[in-house]
C-alpha cells in the first residue's frame, strides 16, 4: 500500500512488490496457513454506530 500511495499502481517497483506479496501469500496458503491464522475475524457489531452530524447541511446525515 505504501508503494501504491507513493509511486502509483503502474510503477515498476509497485508491481514488483505486489508480485512478491502475492507469491508469499500463495506459498503460505499452500503450506497450510490460512488467512484467519494471521487476521482473525472482527467481532460482530451489535448496533449501528451513531450518525455523524453534517454541519454544512445543518442536519444529521
Amino acid at each position: 500500500m505504501r508503494a501504491i500511495a507513493a509511486r502509483g499502481l503502474a510503477h515498476p517497483l509497485t508491481l514488483a512488490l505486489l508480485a512478491a506479496a502475492a507469491t508469499a501469500a500463495a506459498t503460505a496458503w499452500d503450506a497450510g496457513h490460512r488467512v484467519n491464522d494471521t487476521h482473525p475475524a472482527l467481532p460482530a457489531i451489535r448496533e449501528a454506530p451513531p450518525l455523524m452530524p453534517n454541519h454544512r447541511l445543518g442536519r444529521r446525515s
